[in-house]
């Protein structure tokens, strides 16, 4: 019985619940893959003190090294393949005959002997059409000669005879230095010989020309060569 007047107790049991709550399981996620990122690939140095050099170059020694030789040979190939003009001497310059005439006109008749030496420098044969012998007075042109052409095989020589006759030749213009150069005993005369030909270089004839120069002194009286100064022109 409950006394009058007293606080009322507290019930055992709540009137009313929390209701109740079910748990769900939680959906399974995969992990996702690590990131990676991509940096390019930078050639390492390594410094010696305050020096530093790279190790590890596109080019190695080997490859420049082999670079260098290649280069070397093709300019040694160029060098020694690449077409120059013959060498032409004078090996022999004989005086057959030289003449003044005074009538009808001053004239000069003169026969030369001269023995051409053509030196083919390059690696191929050369073929000459022919070889032009020309002769001088003071600078005046008095006559030429041509003699047949020929071969000259690679790094060889060939002498080429010549024999140059004029006749009748008329001095003219220098008829006072021919009579001093008679008095004096010596008429200067001047011959230049010229050679052209090809050259042939695998499957193409490449033109060359030879030409030498030479200053004579002869001697009327005893008709024989005084003096004879040759150069290459």
């Amino acid at each position: 019985m409950e006394k009058p007047g007293a606080p009322a107790a507290a019930p055992l049991l709540s009137q009313s619940s929390t209701p109740p709550y079910y748990a769900v399981p939680a959906p399974f996620q995969v992990p996702s893959p690590p990131a990676y990122v991509l940096l390019p690939s930078y050639p390492r140095r390594r410094c010696l003190g305050h020096r530093c050099r790279c190790c590890s170059s596109p080019l190695s020694y080997s490859s420049l090294f082999s670079l260098a030789f290649l280069t070397a040979m093709i300019a040694a190939s160029l060098f020694f393949l690449w077409p120059s003009d013959p060498e032409i001497s004078v090996a022999r310059l004989s005086l057959r005959h030289i003449h003044v005439a005074i009538k009808p006109s001053i004239s000069l008749n003169i026969s030369m002997g001269l023995e051409a030496k053509v030196r083919n420098p390059d690696f191929f044969s050369l073929d000459y059409d022919e070889i032009v012998v020309a002769i001088g007075y003071r600078g005046r042109k008095l006559g030429s000669v041509r003699s047949d052409g020929g071969r000259v095989r690679a790094r060889g020589v060939s002498y080429v005879n010549a024999e140059l006759r004029l006749d009748g030749i008329r001095v003219l213009d220098d008829v006072f230095h021919l009579i001093e150069d008679l008095a004096r005993g010596s008429i200067p005369l001047d011959t230049v010989t010229e050679i052209q030909g090809q050259l042939h270089l695998f499957f193409l004839d490449v033109p060359i020309q030879g030409r030498i120069s030479c200053d004579v002194n002869v001697n009327p009286i005893n008709q024989t060569v005084v003096r004879q100064i040759c150069y290459p022109e």
